[in-house]
């Protein structure tokens, strides 16, 4: 099979691999993580995923359900967090080129959840947005065979692996091969492809980076389909896959930044563009990068709508942690 996914090698793709190699650098010189650490991202990757596909349960719940313990939240979503928990698990044990486990993996994501899991739709499918149906998936008849083209090509593929599992990502999304489940399915997938070329990405939450720019992501795999390219998804996760390493979500260490940021906080809740004039801040991205998405990270503050990261009254307050390093 000789299938090339429509995609262009922009300029800002290539400079793009060029930061996040440098920034892979700089990560694999500090070590390799704590056992704690790396468990506080598996959390943190988790929760992003499953937020995504509208799970409303907290981190701090998703620990209690990794630790076995009971929590009191709608069956159905913490359902979704064991699967996506036992998922991920299997991560070290799944080749990403082979067929077969990729359908395992959407058994065990989907579990209890989907009739028919691990087989891929016998029905046509199409994917809604709030003004309607967005994107009409190929139909169910060529599922199977364009699966097998996607999968054929990802053996064979002399691309950057950055780029290829990008592309893989995009293309999968858009064949749609599932009745449900294709969001987190193809999600694991990418950072299991990028695990295979560098381990750092099997503990590297960068679905909790997506999930913060969740209308972004939608909107890049629209502008890929509509232009026959997927190069807007490749740039758009690219940037995520640099933004969370530019985060250094593998350290534990409060940045003065945000340090700064729990000092003007205060007790009940505070949207940003006033915890922006508190800080004397006009460059919304810095305050993003440098203060609210650090302190989200390190379950210091919280939002206070977390099902919905970019809604206009979206505020965020301290959590039991931040209040207890500001006291110290």
């Amino acid at each position: 099979m000789n299938y090339k996914p429509p995609y262009s090698l922009t300029d800002s793709i290539i400079f793009l691999v060029e930061q996040i190699g440098e920034a892979l650098d700089r990560a694999s010189m500090q070590g390799k993580q704590e056992l704690r650490l790396r468990r506080v991202n598996r959390i943190r990757t988790i929760h992003g995923s499953v937020a995504i596909e509208g799970n409303t349960l907290s981190e701090k719940q998703i620990t209690a359900i990794l630790e076995g313990k009971r929590v009191v939240a709608p069956p159905r979503e913490v359902l979704e967090v064991r699967n996506a928990l036992a998922a991920y698990s299997q991560l070290s044990n799944w080749v990403p080129e082979n067929e077969a486990h990729l359908l395992k993996a959407h058994s065990l994501l989907m579990a209890g959840l989907l009739d028919g899991v691990g087989r891929y739709r016998s029905q046509n499918a199409g994917v809604m947005g709030p003004a309607g149906v967005i994107h009409v998936a190929p139909p169910a008849e060529r599922v199977s065979y364009l699966m097998k083209q996607l999968f054929g090509w990802l053996e064979s593929a002399k691309q950057h692996p950055l780029v290829a599992a990008a592309v893989f990502h995009y293309e999968f999304e858009f064949i749609h091969p599932f009745a449900d489940g294709n969001g987190r399915t193809g999600r694991l997938w990418q950072t299991l492809i990028l695990s295979r070329w560098n381990p750092l990405f099997a503990d590297l939450p960068v679905e909790s980076i997506v999930h913060l720019h969740q209308q972004e992501y939608y909107a890049a795999i629209n502008r890929s389909s509509a232009g026959n390219d997927c190069a807007p998804f490749i740039e758009f996760i690219l940037k995520m896959i640099l933004e969370t390493l530019d985060t250094d979500q593998v350290s534990d260490q409060v940045s003065d930044q945000v340090g700064r940021l729990l000092a003007v906080m205060q007790e009940g809740s505070t949207a940003a563009l006033e915890l922006m004039k508190k800080l004397a801040l006009l460059h919304r991205p810095t305050f993003r990068k440098n203060y609210l998405q650090p302190a989200l990270f390190a379950g210091l503050i919280e939002m206070t709508r977390p099902d919905a990261p970019r809604a206009k009254n979206q505020k965020y307050r301290l959590t039991a942690k931040g209040r207890s390093k500001l006291r110290g």
